[in-house]
C-alpha cells in the first residue's frame, strides 16, 4: 500500500467558532495557497526571506504564529488539514501583523510531492504528530522510511528536520527509523529556545508527559 493512501492524521470534528470562520473568509485570498500540481515559487513567494521553513501540522497555529514573529526573515510554508486551525492562524497572522506566513490545506503527503521542489527549504517543523499509540495504528504513524525518503530532496544541503513529540514510544520509534537511515544524521536534542510551550505542549506536561526533542540533518 502506497504511504499517501494511509490517513496519518486524525479527522477530529469539523466544527469551526464564527471568530475563525470570518479569518477565513477574510484572509484566505491573502495568506492561503490552494493544493495544485505545480511546484510553488518559493522566492517570488517570500522575495525578502533568507531562509525556508516548511510546518507539518500546525493544528492551532500558536507556534508557528509565535515563531513567525520572531523570525521575520524566514518564510514559512505551514501545512494542516483542520479548518478550524486554518481560521485560527490566520487570525494570529492578521493581528501580529506577519507577512511571512503561508497556509496549505490539505494533507502534506501530495503537497511535497507536488508542489515543493527539490532543494527549497532549509528546515521541516514537526510538532506533537499524532502517536498513533495503538499498535495496529502504528502504519499510520508520519513518520516512516517512506517519509524519510520523500522529505530529504527537498531538503537544501545542510537542512534538517526538527520533531517535537510528548509520546516517549513514539519518540523512540522516530529514533528507530532515522538511525539506520543513509539519508539523515541526528538524534535528540534540548528543546530549543526559539520552540514555544504551547498550551497543548503544557498541558501535556502537567500530565508528567516528557516532550522529546529530535533533530536530523541531511546527510
Amino acid at each position: 500500500m502506497e504511504q499517501d493512501s494511509v490517513r496519518t492524521y486524525r479527522l477530529r470534528g469539523s466544527r469551526i467558532t464564527a471568530p475563525q470562520q470570518s479569518a477565513l473568509d477574510k484572509y484566505w485570498g491573502i495568506y492561503g495557497m490552494q493544493y495544485s500540481e505545480d511546484f510553488i515559487d518559493i522566492p517570488a513567494l517570500f522575495p525578502d526571506s533568507s531562509r525556508i521553513v516548511l510546518e507539518i501540522g500546525f493544528g492551532m497555529g500558536e507556534a508557528t504564529a509565535l515563531i513567525g514573529r520572531d523570525f521575520p526573515e524566514t518564510g514559512f510554508i505551514a501545512v494542516e488539514v483542520h479548518k478550524p486551525g486554518i481560521g485560527k492562524l490566520m487570525a494570529r497572522i492578521e493581528e501580529l501583523e506577519l507577512g511571512n506566513i503561508r497556509i496549505i490545506e490539505g494533507d502534506a503527503h501530495p503537497i511535497l510531492k507536488t508542489m515543493i521542489a527539490d532543494n527549497s527549504v532549509d528546515a521541516i517543523h514537526l510538532f506533537f504528530p499524532d502517536p498513533w499509540p495503538k499498535k495496529r495504528h502504528n502504519k499510520r504513524r508520519i513518520v516512516n522510511n517512506e517519509f524519510l525518503k520523500l522529505i530529504h530532496p527537498k531538503i537544501k544541503t545542510g537542512g534538517y528536520i526538527h520533531i517535537a513529540t510528548d509520546w516517549v514510544p513514539y519518540a523512540e520509534y522516530i529514533q528507530e527509523v532515522f538511525t539506520p537511515s543513509p539519508l539523515f544524521t541526528g538524534g535528540v536534542v534540548a528543546r530549543p529556545e526559539w520552540r514555544p510551550v504551547t498550551r497543548f505542549e503544557g498541558q501535556g506536561i502537567t500530565k508528567d508527559h516528557q516532550v522529546t526533542d529530535l533533530r536530523y540533518f541531511k546527510a
